[in-house]
């Protein structure tokens, strides 16, 4: 029979909960030194923070709230738009502009770019010009106002997009109107080659317009706007011809480039560098062979198309919207890689009139052979569908135009355009010949509503909510499966190597999809701009002009009240899934990782509040210094620009990054400004999800406190939630049953349990009296062990 004595005293301490060693934490203190290199490190980065918007050569701008002339007007002096000019006079007009005066004399107009043309930028957002124009129609100076590019913003000087823009002077935007252009007139800024083109367009087709809309250079908005006939697509014929047939007559227009076209035309732009450089081979090889053709005209698509693949056309397409064909031969594609990285196809686009259409991938469908009879193999083909808020007309003129570009350095292109140009053939066009309308029937109120930025960037976001469904469904469907990992927490921190797997993959889809593909990182910028907006012009359709920057505000605001900061911080920051990621990556290497004694810890977070307070304030001074100081926030360069930029921003990023190699976090806790604007309205959530053991999470168990990688939980057991990044690993602490010292005495409490059940069902099989089975068992216990002892 087995010792019964020592038995109940097993029992005993059980019950009295004695097994010490178990709540003996185990405390690790750094050295001196190693606090003090810390220590200094963080006062080196703010340091270089308060210093490095010196070195930036440019001011940073963000997009306007609800922009107008007079707000941009007052921003400038006259002379930036006229040589010698002395002041701007304001004309009650819609769209509003100004006259130009010197001397005392007119000379000239002021006129904003968006408010007479959609400039919209690779951001999707609107790049705002001023624009000086002489009583001829002759640009006479230009001012970039007002943009949200983020390779200008925050990656290209200022510089060198005024001095691009300064080649604009002089130009005579009435000689341009309704004719293309052929080299030598486009001067691109590597790496912002889709903003240049959006500035140099709109300047020159707002100008054009601006000429009408006031009578200048001779030219009438009266008479531009009383066509004599309609031009539209015969309908009627529908029967497909051979690929001769549309060569012959004129449905498929062509351009031939040779080498020796394309290096003559180089050597004439004027770049010695480029004239170097010419493509090497046969000079009557073939550069490239550019055809183009509008496929939603019947006999054009059945012909090219073939029947079934031209009904999947129509299927695609809305109530009246186009398309055209784009396809070539050659050793240049018109298509080119940028549309793969970035969804926009930046070497070509479609012009008719004063409106213009450049692609993005949304928009685009390859087409692998034609089905026209005769029709030779093409090396690209794509059919590109017009956006329905851009009036086409597939019967009247339009054109596409190409950029060929040529290395002149590591990292510097120049580019020439090349026009070819399309007319409908006769026979496919149906005309309508129109009564004459008088002047007095044209209503300005018409035109001011039509023109209205308000009006403009409604059809915008609607636009780029379109483009980005992709997007926006893989962005939903993150957001919608980290809320199920939130909600059902309590079963998945129980299964810590599936936690673990779970959070590396999120925060590698954080940083790869939401950072570096769709550069969708939210900035502290974005706070201050809200604010901005609420005390000024307040609009939803500025707001909603980024798909993926409001759902992640939306998920933002949902996070704060249900769990607070650590919803995004901790697994939608892209920077922040940078850190984490890389500091796995050192713990691997087996990288020295340092904990700052609590009360120096405790003294440095609050610096983030500091920081994000000052530009708070700032920021109702003014906006424009607010942004330019938010370059605190590394984002920008390590996100957006992939580390692209001058060596200082460079080596800041890169500093941040390898202090977080040793201490984990290091940016996220004690300087980012966001972070701190997350965590003040976080304290209002409604609910306490982290779960903790009152009597013994701090006192006097330290476990959670030392493995929480941003030493968010206090020495006495409360989580901050103002500093957790809801990395949910004190949860798995909390229900492990061998790390969690209450979980561990449960854990031995109920091993004991059923060793004594055990026991006793031996007392009994031995022959031992049930009444004679110790009291403490319980008389559950005795029961079960009697019947076990009975076989039943």
């Amino acid at each position: 029979m087995p010792d019964q004595k020592a038995w109940a005293q097993d029992t005993k301490n059980l019950h009295q909960g004695s097994d010490t060693a178990a709540l003996t934490p185990v405390f690790s203190q750094g050295t001196v030194l190693v606090h003090a290199v810390v220590a200094l490190l963080v006062s080196l980065s703010l340091l270089f923070v308060l210093t490095a918007p010196g070195l930036a050569e440019s001011k940073s701008y963000a997009a306007p709230s609800g922009g107008n002339f007079a707000r941009y007007s007052n921003e400038i002096i006259a002379e930036e738009l006229f040589p010698g000019a002395s002041s701007l006079e304001p004309v009650a007009a819609t769209p509003p502009y100004a006259k130009i005066i010197a001397d005392g004399e007119e000379v000239g107009f002021a006129y904003l770019n968006t408010d007479f043309v959609n400039a919209t930028g690779y951001s999707g957002k609107p790049i705002h010009v001023m624009v000086g124009i002489d009583l001829k129609g002759v640009i006479t100076g230009t001012k970039l106002v007002k943009h949200s590019e983020p390779i200008v913003l925050i990656g290209i000087p200022e510089k060198k997009i005024t001095n691009f823009m300064a080649g604009y002077t002089g130009i005579d935007t009435i000689a341009r109107t309704g004719k293309g252009r052929d080299t030598g007139e486009v001067d691109m800024i590597s790496g912002a080659t889709v903003t240049i083109m959006v500035i140099e367009d709109s300047i020159f087709r707002s100008a054009i317009k601006f000429a009408r809309h006031i009578g200048i250079g001779g030219l009438s908005a009266a008479v531009e706007q009383q066509p004599s006939e309609r031009r539209t697509v015969d309908l009627s014929q529908t029967t497909p011809v051979d690929w001769e047939t549309l060569l012959g007559n004129g449905a498929v227009r062509h351009r031939v480039i040779s080498l020796g076209g394309i290096n003559a035309a180089f050597a004439e732009s004027g770049d010695p560098v480029a004239a170097k450089r010419p493509e090497k081979g046969d000079p009557e090889e073939t550069y490239i062979d550019l055809y183009l053709a509008p496929v939603s005209v019947p006999v054009i698509g059945r012909t090219l198309l073939g029947e079934a693949e031209y009904q999947n056309l129509l299927a695609s397409l809305e109530p009246g919207q186009e398309a055209i064909m784009v396809f070539a031969n050659g050793r240049y594609s018109f298509k080119g890689s940028g549309y793969v990285r970035g969804g926009i196809f930046d070497r070509f686009q479609l012009i008719q009139g004063e409106n213009s259409v450049r692609f993005r991938d949304k928009l685009h469908t390859r087409i692998g052979d034609l089905e026209a009879e005769g029709s030779p193999a093409f090396k690209e083909i794509g059919i590109f569908r017009i956006p329905t808020n851009v009036p086409f007309n597939p019967a009247e003129t339009f054109r596409i135009e190409l950029l060929a570009n040529r290395e002149v350095g590591a990292i510097k292109k120049v580019f020439l355009a090349f026009d070819l140009s399309y007319d409908l053939p006769a026979s496919y066009v149906k005309v309508e010949k129109l009564a004459p309308v008088l002047p007095a029937a044209i209503s300005p109120e018409v035109t001011a509503t039509d023109q209205s930025e308000d009006a403009s960037r409604t059809a915008l976001w609607k636009r780029m909510w379109d483009l980005k469904q992709l997007e926006i469904g893989a962005l939903s469907l993150a957001l919608a499966v980290l809320t199920v990992i939130f909600f059902f927490q309590d079963w998945l921190v129980k299964h810590p190597r599936l936690l673990v797997w779970t959070r590396n993959s999120f925060l590698t889809f954080t940083l790869f999809f939401v950072g570096f593909y769709a550069q969708a990182q939210l900035s502290v910028v974005n706070v201050l701009t809200f604010f901005n907006a609420l005390l000024t012009d307040f609009s939803w359709n500025y707001f909603l002009m980024e798909p993926l920057i409001f759902l992640l505000w939306l998920s933002v605001a949902g996070g704060l009240l249900f769990w607070g900061r650590g919803a995004y911080c901790g697994w939608l920051c892209p920077f922040g899934a940078l850190q984490e990621l890389v500091n796995q990556i050192a713990k691997r290497c087996k990288v020295p990782q340092f904990e700052l004694p609590w009360g120096l810890h405790e003294r440095l977070w609050p610096l983030k509040y500091i920081i994000f307070l000052a530009l708070f304030g700032l920021s109702l001074y003014s906006l424009q210094d607010a942004e330019h100081w938010a370059e605190i926030e590394p984002f920008k360069t390590a996100i957006i620009l992939k580390f692209a930029r001058e060596w200082p921003w460079v080596l800041f990023a890169i500093s941040l990054l390898a202090a977080g190699l040793f201490v984990e976090r290091f940016y996220c806790r004690y300087l980012c400004p966001l972070g701190a604007a997350l965590a003040i309205p976080g304290r209002m959530r409604m609910f306490e999800w982290l779960k903790r053991h009152p009597k013994d999470c701090g006192k006097p168990c330290q476990t959670c406190a030392k493995e929480c990688m941003v030493q968010a939980i206090h020495p006495t057991g409360e989580i901050n939630p103002n500093e957790c990044l809801y990395c949910l690993h004190c949860q798995v602490v909390y229900h492990d049953d061998h790390r969690c010292p209450p979980m561990v005495q449960k854990r031995k409490r109920s091993e004991r349990l059923q060793d004594m059940q055990s026991k006793s069902a031996e007392l009994i099989k031995g022959g031992c009296p049930a009444a004679e089975i110790p009291d403490f068992i319980g008389v559950d216990d005795k029961k079960q062990a009697v019947l076990s002892a009975k076989g039943k």
